[in-house]
């Protein structure tokens, strides 16, 4: 990892945690709308460095959040399997790669913190993982979706220059 990758990394995981936090109402509970789950999106185009500062960024986060240690471990596992999933799905570049690969992250993170959310407030697991796939629609797949178009040709203006000095 080079010091811009290093860098990112470290900024996505600020960014995510200090979002989190900020919006703890909404991002603490069986029914949740994590706005900063919206940068797990922009791992479809930057690759790894979200893929790990969303995970951190989570930790961090979940850490503050007081759920425990299960919220911690299986928050951060739920960004890192649906940033890895939605990275490698796009980068198959079929038509509609983006949108199931966002679909795809929010699925991911739905099933995985919507199933130990249902188990930590006791309730039936359809209950856990609707309450966190609406709000992850939201976030990731709504939210998400704008983040990517708004950087997007800036990421790739970066890429290009980035080659043309020998760099990437």
């Amino acid at each position: 990892m080079n010091a811009r990758q290093l860098s990112l990394t470290a900024i996505v995981a600020a960014l995510y945690a200090t979002g989190t936090i900020v919006l703890a109402p909404i991002s603490f509970a069986l029914f949740q709308c994590r706005v900063a789950d919206s940068l797990l999106a922009l791992s479809t185009i930057l690759g790894w460095p979200v893929i790990i500062g969303t995970t951190v960024g989570c930790a961090i986060a979940n850490a503050y959040g007081g759920l425990g240690p299960v919220d911690v471990v299986g928050g951060s596992i739920a960004n890192f399997a649906a940033t890895a999933a939605g990275y490698y799905i796009y980068r198959l570049r079929f038509r509609g790669a983006l949108i199931t690969a966002l679909l795809a992250e929010a699925l991911v993170v739905s099933v995985i913190v919507g199933g130990y959310l249902a188990v930590l407030f006791q309730v039936p697991f359809e209950v856990g993982f609707i309450g966190v796939l609406l709000g992850s629609l939201v976030a990731i797949v709504g939210l998400g979706w704008l983040l990517i178009a708004i950087f997007a040709k800036r990421v790739q203006g970066l890429e290009a220059a980035g080659r043309s000095k020998g760099h990437n």
